[in-house]
Formats: structure tokens, C-alpha cells, sequence
């Protein structure tokens, strides 16, 4: 892979970047833009060569789509349109059943390969690239089987070499999964925020008495909006699906809390401890 666009020069986009330059210094990597600012920051942090369009992509050897999903969507038809016989597409956004679905009667379907690289901050834009962003995460991978078996071993060759475990999942089941794990975090942080924001009205006094407890629970919150309503909206019966559960759990905790059950409060806590042993090795 010689000729490699991304469509998203931002954290995941800009981190992918890195890791391409690194593993292969002569890769010419060009950066596509709805924005010129954007293209003018990612070239003078060096994560791409050269700026470019969408018709460009008829050279590409690999198309990295990494753009909000609702816009990934509408994009993705055209760029198998233009995507040369040698050339792959890959996105890596949050939510596959809706990008999987755009493109499942598309002729030229077999270059394209539905991923997410469950990795990430809570910054955006060029300057939030980072090296070794993936390093120990996971990839879910869907639907591998549409798609050109030599195109997709290359692809996939790259993320494990850049440290990335590999797990294969169909996109219904990628969703349903996620807005469990994802999007009810980023949901629950956001609105810490806002609940606190409304209440404590001195920003000096949220400053001052927030714990690293409160700052790590409400990391979350400075994610770019941008590209996270899309995401709820596209996940939308799975996120209201996790949202009621997790509804009906805050207010069991909220009755024990009037009941002064607090026994039944040490023994909730208690058994969800359990969690440190499923998440131990996570960063």
C-alpha cells in the first residue's frame, strides 16, 4: 500500500497515520477535508504529505473513511464508485449495521471492509493524533467475508502489526454490544456534566472540590458532539434500550437510598466489584 487517503484527519485518523509512516516511511499519505484548516494542521503536524479530493481517489491504494457515521454513510457509495480495482475502503466508525447496509447490493461491495478500532480520547482534530493509540485494543471486524480476500489481508496484516487483537462480529450484534459498553458511557459522563454544571453555578467551586473521580467519571463529556449525536441517532433502539436499564438501575439505588437499605446498597456495590476482574489489563 503505497497510495493511502484519509477522509478525517482527526484523532483516529491522525493516529493511523502515524502508525502508517512508521511501519512504512516511503507511503505517500494524502488528507482529504471539508475543511482547509484541518488539512493545513495535519500537514504541519506531518501526520499527511499532501492534500487532496475525493476524485483523487482513483489512485488510492487504501481509502481510510473516518468521519462521523452519518456523513460515512452517505459517502461511501461514491467512493466505491471511484475506488480502482487494486483499492480498498475501510471505515472505522462506532456503528456498522447502517454503513454495512448502505453498500450490501453496491457492485464493487468487495472493496469495502466495515471495522471499528475501539480505541480513542476524549480530544478531536489533528493536534489529538497520537502514536500507539492501538496498541492491546481490539477491532471489531464485519461482514470480512464480502470482502476481497488479498485487499483484506493486507488491511488486517496492519492493525494486528500495529498491535490491535482482531475480533469478528456481524454489524447487528457490533451495535446492540456497543451502545452497552460505548455509548451508555459517553451518555452517562455528558450528563454528570450537566447535572453539575446546572447545579454548582461557581465554576470555581466545581474546580476546586471535583476529585480525580469526579474529572475521570466526566472525561467523557469533552467528546466532540459533532461526532457523537450521529452515532446515538444511527444506534438509536439500542442506546434507548441500555438507557432504560440503566434507568431502571438508578432509581432501585435511589428507593434503597429513602429506604435506608444500606445492606442492599453494600451487597449492589459488592457484587459489581466484580468488574475489576473482567477489566483488569484495560488502560
Amino acid at each position: 500500500m503505497k497510495n493511502i487517503y484519509i477522509i478525517g484527519v482527526g484523532l483516529i485518523g491522525g493516529s493511523l497515520a502515524l502508525e502508517l509512516k512508521r511501519l512504512d516511511p516511503t507511503v505517500t499519505i494524502y488528507g482529504i477535508s471539508r475543511k482547509e484548516t484541518t488539512l493545513d494542521e495535519a500537514m504541519s503536524l506531518n501526520l499527511i504529505d499532501r492534500k487532496a479530493t475525493i476524485d483523487n481517489i482513483v489512485n488510492a491504494d487504501l481509502v481510510i473513511l473516518s468521519i462521523p457515521v452519518d456523513a460515512a454513510v452517505k459517502l461511501l457509495p461514491s467512493l466505491l464508485d471511484t475506488i480502482p480495482e487494486k483499492g480498498l475502503v475501510i471505515d472505522v466508525g462506532s456503528t456498522k449495521e447502517a454503513i454495512c447496509k448502505v453498500v450490501e447490493n453496491h457492485p464493487k461491495r468487495k472493496h469495502f471492509l466495515a471495522m471499528h478500532p475501539i480505541a480513542g480520547t476524549e480530544y478531536s482534530g489533528p493536534k489529538a493524533a497520537i502514536y500507539d493509540l492501538f496498541q492491546n485494543k481490539t477491532n471489531i471486524i464485519c461482514e470480512e467475508d464480502k470482502t476481497d480476500e488479498a485487499l483484506k489481508n493486507k488491511v488486517l496484516n496492519f492493525f494486528t502489526t500495529i498491535g490491535m487483537k482482531l475480533r469478528r462480529m456481524n454489524p447487528e450484534s457490533h451495535d446492540k454490544h456497543i451502545a452497552y459498553v460505548s455509548h451508555l458511557s459517553h451518555i452517562s459522563s455528558f450528563m454528570l456534566g450537566k447535572t453539575v454544571i446546572e447545579k454548582e453555578k461557581n465554576e470555581r467551586d466545581i474546580f476546586d472540590m471535583a476529585g480525580s473521580g469526579f474529572a475521570s467519571t466526566v472525561r467523557l463529556a469533552k467528546s466532540s458532539p459533532e461526532m457523537w449525536t450521529p452515532i446515538f441517532k444511527q444506534n438509536k433502539v439500542n442506546v434507548i434500550e441500555t438507557l432504560e436499564e440503566y434507568i431502571t438501575n438508578l432509581t432501585h439505588f435511589r428507593d434503597m437510598m429513602k429506604q435506608d437499605d444500606f445492606e442492599a446498597i453494600y451487597n449492589e456495590m459488592k457484587n459489581t466489584n466484580h468488574i475489576k476482574d473482567i477489566l483488569k489489563g484495560i488502560n
